[in-house]
């Protein structure tokens, strides 16, 4: 039960995302961030890194009252330059933004300590590793200061970093602040991701890798050292889901503490008549917007299905995403025109000059193509780019014969990209179906966010939320909102199959039923709410405390 396990009165977050959306940890803290705050108001501090140095950041409000004497002490008395405010979030909590510029002065001192108490190997540095390191030092200071600063050894104090790039700043507290329990967050191990990413097979062979040799294989040796280390000498240890557990057990040669699933918060789900709206909206906009690359006249019966999120041709299984598309084109049993939608940020460049002309005359019908017809953006490397390069592979032409009509959106949605102009949550609830087909998945929020938004969805069991599917109650593939299809390293061609058998499935159904499986689909959703998934955040912060009091008493 929660009320028996020891709380804490401040917490402290780590992330490179916080006021920083780049990827799926920004939703991890952005959606908890209103539960914790509800329950440790102004007790919750998150620290990101401070970018946007004389720019406005729309995701961080400033404020001049907030800890004023200690914000004062921490640039006079510790030589840290930070700003505090509140995130522009639901919970409104309280951020720290630090400038970590300064510590790039001192990284070699830091990296000998780092090296000489905890064994991190910092040798092999390269790109991004030199920054998050030096951010998650000065993330560590600035928890020193406003302990030393704030508050006693009476107050039980939780540090929770998330990922490598801010481990640095967990096993800096372990020493220097030792009163203070230290949480390590991996949403997905280096060297798994590096594994999967470089086309090797990652889970037949699981067992049998050597976490230290495949780092120093894949030239990642550095960050895989101080992932590693975090996860062996913090109070903590903690990962997203069953898989990755399995990962940090062969590849980091450490089981997590606490499996922390990532939960989702509803709030910005549109609900009634305003839902509905914004589906016919995005629905119409996303036809129009193919209609006018295309040069065709596809109506509201066309069947609008998409994938989405980052960049990974293979890990994201965009690969065979796109060959079940083209699969799915050359079925005879296909009835209905499909519109499949790529939308992944790639290398943009400007938004297409005669798309953008063809949109703004709102009436006229269009009867020829445009030149390259599947793209709604320049991209800077149009002659080097997987997913195009991967339809000409497959000679797929947008062909006004061709049942399946292929766009790719290669731009962040974020309501301003000069083509679209929505932001993502506004265009996915338009889908009627997604597909998220994953080999590398820790969790995965992009199929629970299609469900939230009451679109069906298809994923695999090597995604974090496709296995915790498989464990709800009633849960029967697409006709409950969600097929699992099984994936492994060697069965690219039936999943292929089993998304194209599935559209196929789909696309027969009737209105009615469809909106029966959308409601189900929600369903979903409800069970991955915050309410629910919360008391695994509890049950880390006890283990941790527990750990750190231990420490103070030995």
């Amino acid at each position: 039960m929660i009320k028996d396990l020891l709380a804490p009165d401040y917490i402290f977050e780590a992330s490179w995302e916080v006021c920083n959306k780049v990827g799926g940890i920004y939703t991890v803290l952005s959606t908890r961030a209103n539960t914790l705050q509800t329950k440790f108001r102004d007790r919750l501090f998150f620290i990101g890194p401070d970018f946007w140095q004389g720019k406005e950041n729309p995701l961080f409000i400033e404020s001049d009252n907030l800890c004023v004497a200690w914000r004062q002490h921490a640039a006079e008395k510790d030589n840290l330059s930070v700003r505090i405010g509140r995130w522009n979030i639901p919970g409104n909590p309280i951020v720290i933004l630090v400038d970590f510029q300064p510590f790039f002065a001192h990284k070699n001192e830091i990296y000998t300590e780092m090296w000489n108490r905890y064994q991190v190997d910092s040798l092999h540095a390269y790109g991004d590793y030199d920054e998050s390191c030096m951010f998650a030092f000065a993330c560590g200071k600035v928890v020193e200061s406003f302990y030393r600063y704030n508050l006693t050894v009476n107050d039980k104090v939780v540090f929770q970093a998330h990922e490598w790039m801010t481990a640095m700043g967990a096993l800096y507290l372990q020493t220097a602040v030792p009163e203070i329990a230290t949480i390590f967050t991996t949403h997905a191990t280096t060297i798994g991701r590096s594994i999967a990413g470089n086309g090797k097979p990652l889970y037949d062979y699981l067992f049998a890798y050597n976490g230290d040799q495949m780092a120093q294989e894949l030239n990642v040796q550095s960050k895989h050292s101080v992932e590693k280390q975090a996860a062996h000498y913090v109070d903590c240890f903690t990962t997203v889901s069953e898989i990755t557990y399995t990962e940090c057990k062969e590849l980091l040669d450490k089981s997590a503490d606490v499996i922390l699933m990532n939960g989702f918060e509803d709030d910005f789900v549109p609900k009634g008549v305003a839902f509905t709206e914004k589906r016919e909206h995005a629905r119409a906009l996303m036809l129009r917007v193919a209609n006018c690359l295309l040069g065709e006249n596809l109506g509201d019966d066309t069947l609008i299905i998409g994938t989405s999120g980052r960049y990974e041709f293979k890990n994201k299984g965009i690969n065979v995403y796109l060959e079940a598309l083209n699969r799915l084109n050359r079925d005879k049993n296909l009835k209905r025109n499909v519109l499949a939608f790529v939308s992944v940020p790639s290398w943009v460049g400007d938004p297409r000059e005669d798309l953008q002309l063809r949109l703004e005359d709102k009436e006229k019908k269009y009867t020829t193509q445009l030149e390259c017809p599947f793209i709604t953006h320049w991209l800077h490397n149009m002659t080097h780019d997987q997913v195009l390069d991967m339809l000409k592979y497959l000679s797929m032409g947008n062909r006004h014969e061709d049942r399946v009509k292929v766009v790719f959106v290669p731009c962040y949605l974020d309501g301003r990209d000069g083509i679209v102009n929505k932001t993502y949550y506004d265009v996915i609830l338009g889908e009627d179906l997604s597909v998220y087909p994953s080999y590398y998945e820790p969790w995965g929020y992009t199929p629970l966010e299609s469900v939230a938004f009451h679109v069906p969805t298809i994923t695999t069991d090597l995604a974090g939320f496709g296995r915790w599917v498989m464990g709800l109650k009633d849960q029967h593939g697409i006709d409950d909102g969600v097929e699992v299809l099984h994936r492994s390293d060697y069965n690219y061609s039936e999943v292929a199959d089993g998304i194209k058998d599935t559209i196929i499935f789909f696309s027969m159904k009737p209105e009615e039923e469809v909106a029966e499986i959308r409601k189900r689909a929600s369903q979903v959703a409800e069970q991955a709410l915050w309410k629910h998934f919360i008391q695994y955040y509890y049950e880390a912060y006890d283990v941790a405390l527990r750990k750190a009091m231990k420490r103070l008493i030995s």
